[in-house]
């Protein structure tokens, strides 16, 4: 009569090591991996692609996205403010599993001024062919305004060494015709995004999103992430607001009511 209880013990350890786990914490809660690994919330997307609030660069990897929005103005006014505005063009880049980029769709503006690029020439067909990229918030340069700079390498060590050019001199590493670095014009919005799934949907959220804010106040909530190859459970209390704030990462799923 006491193998039944023991069998049901033994396979809910099983279980709990095939899955994640959130952990309350203090001051910051905790994800435990399968391997008892356990991450602080506040590093869960550094363990993904090196990011770090205030660094200012990320690594792009697989299912993440980059959106590109770049306003036009008519033909002779300056390319900022509302003076001359017309509107914006917008093209979604993902990364793809081998860490090339791919155009995924382009929503251009009608009677484009001829003076004025295409929103999808900004980056070039050979930057999106890089298997490794790094994405700058902002990089000054020298008699120009800041701007947003994408670096393309073909190793990760090229990165790095291309990445200490450009914080020392980085005209240097964006020069003209270079096959290695995007400036973005002033007058262009670039931001990251990530490929999930909400109730057996795709859906596309902005880079750093959290599982609140798919479910801000779930009545039941599952989420699986990939761990080796397959989706893994992440056990996750939903009544507690503060386990919601767990960050997402591409190719969460997500089951909410």
């Amino acid at each position: 009569m006491k193998i039944l209880p023991l069998l049901l013990l033994l396979f809910s350890l099983a279980c709990g090591r095939r899955s994640f786990r959130v952990l309350p914490g203090d001051p910051d809660y905790f994800l435990r991996a399968p391997d008892s690994k356990q991450v602080p919330f506040r590093e869960v997307l550094n363990g993904y692609n090196g990011f770090v609030p205030g660094k200012g660069w990320l690594d792009l990897r697989p299912r993440m996205e980059l959106r590109v929005e770049n306003a036009y103005y008519q033909e002779g006014a300056p390319k900022r403010g509302l003076n001359g505005y017309l509107g914006t063009e917008i093209a979604q880049y993902q990364v793809r599993s081998n860490g090339r980029l791919r155009l995924l769709a382009i929503r251009p503006m009608p009677q484009r001024p001829a003076d004025q690029v295409p929103v999808q020439d900004l980056l070039s067909a050979a930057q999106q062919q890089h298997p490794y990229c790094r994405f700058f918030f902002e990089v000054l340069f020298q008699g120009r305004a800041r701007g947003s700079v994408l670096l393309g390498a073909s190793s990760l060590d090229e990165l790095n060494q291309l990445t200490t050019r450009l914080k020392a001199a980085p005209e240097s590493v964006c020069a003209p015709q270079t096959t290695h670095c995007t400036v973005f014009p002033e007058a262009c919005s670039v931001s990251l995004e990530m490929d999930i799934e909400v109730n057996n949907a795709s859906r596309t959220v902005p880079w750093n999103s959290t599982l609140a804010s798919i479910a801000p106040h779930p009545r039941r909530v599952t989420l699986r992430r990939l761990y080796e190859g397959r989706n893994t459970p992440v056990q996750v209390d939903p009544n507690d607001p503060k386990a919601l704030r767990l960050p997402l990462l591409p190719g969460d799923q997500i089951i909410w009511n």
